[in-house]
């Protein structure tokens, strides 16, 4: 199973993800992509197998990701302060992998009557859903 994990920013929900991936379920293959080389090198540095960076890296990861993971924003275009481009955000969004967004409010996003859970309760829910998905591939 191939993971695409795509950051903005300072990358720090990403490593959180990676980190938490790789702790669980080390043999997954993790792609990490993010808008910007920091985010990049943070998902990197936290054990990601692959990366990558900027609008064409998120392009051709969603085409061969089987799931992707990242913060809401990734199918929103213009959203983490203008990281997401149009090009990225629509990649997200045809892509045939199964996305597991992470529900951060900010940016002038907001997901109404999602409780404010921690980062961590966040990611240990993309685990169960990354999990799930295993399971199902392997029947």
């Amino acid at each position: 199973m191939n993971i695409l994990i795509i950051d903005a920013q300072g990358g720090g929900i990403g490593k959180q993800v990676v980190t938490a991936i790789k702790r669980e379920i080390p043999q997954i293959e993790i792609t990490a992509v993010g808008t910007n080389s920091t985010a990049t090198a943070a998902m990197l540095k936290a054990g990601a197998d692959h990366a990558a960076t900027g609008e064409n890296a998120v392009v051709v990861g969603c085409r061969k990701a089987d799931v992707i993971v990242g913060p809401i924003g990734i199918v929103i275009a213009d959203a983490m302060f203008g990281e997401v481009t149009p090009v990225m955000a629509l990649a997200v969004g045809q892509s045939n992998a199964k996305r597991l967004l992470i529900p951060v409010n900010h940016c002038d996003n907001f997901i109404v009557g999602i409780s404010d859970l921690s980062v961590g309760r966040l990611i240990d829910e993309v685990l169960k859903e990354i999990k799930e998905i295993m399971e199902h591939t392997a029947k």
